[in-house]
């Protein structure tokens, strides 16, 4: 009972995270991910078939919102080394 509890708890931490701004959802999932995951397996839940769906759903749209934070963040800072070497020129 305590594996379901604590499955049916991550579930629920993941869907309240996807409604979060960009930046604390990315450092959010990072916790959740820490949490979660690092030392234990995903095949540890124990989730009901519906709940195992919404939890793959959300894995799947999660993973591409980490992407493109990333891509987002590099292009970020590729903008302030460019303003960094300008205003070191000036």
């Amino acid at each position: 009972m305590e594996r379901r509890n604590r499955s049916l708890k991550a579930l629920k931490e993941l869907k309240t995270i996807n409604y979060l701004d960009k930046n604390e959802k990315a450092v959010h999932l990072k916790e959740w991910c820490e949490e979660y995951l690092i030392n234990q397996s995903i095949s540890d839940f124990d989730l009901e078939l519906a709940d195992l769906k919404q939890l793959s759903e959300l894995f799947f749209v999660n993973i591409h919102f980490l992407k493109d934070f990333k891509e987002q963040i590099r292009k970020e800072l590729i903008d302030n080394k460019k303003l960094k070497k300008f205003m070191l020129n000036s």
